[in-house]
């Protein structure tokens, strides 16, 4: 039987169900998008993948079905992406993505070897990025128009990227400061308001709580991104109750 509660529709990537020591399933009470659902007594649907960019987080509404069936009964919406894009990617992002694909698997771990030795040296030079700022904000926009078409009074959250002490990307994040520019500009045009994941993460992802790739975090980090969350949710419930009065 179906619920009929509220649902949290999270579009997110692996910062959302990864912990210390690992990605977890999507029912994980630990992870912050589980915390937050459970605080509103709502139900949660997860759509979320390692390395989702915000064009990745706009293929998934426009493409899966379970955010189609999602969205009528949404309470709110929250766009967690955005980090990814903010990474050094002196390599293509194609090339990783197609890495997998690549036959024979002697060749394929050939050519993954080679990636990993050669993207944290390039990084340190932090850019390109894996997605420009005027890219990640133009799919966000295309996504809260879509929302806002089809539900104009639905709540939608974004956030600013997290920071990370990750060794993969030579402890690089140049990107983060245009992006944070960038989507901070958007925010105020369109009055989706933003948690920011840096402030929220920045202690634990120093210590020894986090996750060893130092770019997932500890359990103290979700349990802060979700009060940040809960917060920034609440307040948006009630700026759209008193627009429908």
């Amino acid at each position: 039987m179906s619920s009929e509660r509220p649902v949290l529709l999270v579009l997110a990537d692996s910062l959302s169900y990864y912990g210390p020591e690992g990605g977890l399933p999507a029912n994980d009470e630990r992870i912050w998008p589980n915390i937050v659902a459970a605080e509103l007594g709502w139900d949660l649907e997860l759509i979320a993948r390692i390395g989702w960019t915000c064009r990745d987080a706009y293929w998934a509404l426009i493409g899966d079905p379970r955010v189609w069936a999602t969205v009528p009964k949404a309470g709110a919406v929250v766009f967690a992406v955005g980090g990814m894009d903010t990474l050094p990617s002196p390599l293509p992002t194609a090339l990783r993505e197609q890495i997998r694909y690549i036959r024979p698997p002697v060749l394929r771990r050939y050519v993954r070897a080679g990636y990993q030795r050669l993207q944290p040296r390039l990084s340190k030079l932090g850019r390109p990025v894996a997605l420009p700022p005027r890219l990640s904000v133009e799919y966000l926009e295309k996504s809260r128009a879509a929302l806002a078409y089809l539900r104009p009074e639905l709540p939608i959250i974004g956030t600013y990227p997290a920071v990370h002490d990750c060794e993969a990307y030579g402890r690089v994040h140049a990107g983060r400061e245009p992006a944070v520019a960038a989507l901070s500009a958007w925010s105020e045009q369109t009055q989706v308001p933003l948690v920011e994941l840096g402030d929220a993460v920045r202690e634990n992802i120093f210590s020894d709580a986090a996750n060893p790739d130092g770019i997932h975090w500890g359990w103290e980090a979700h349990r802060r991104v979700a009060d940040a969350m809960l917060k920034t949710i609440a307040a948006a419930n009630r700026s759209t109750d008193a627009g429908v009065r």
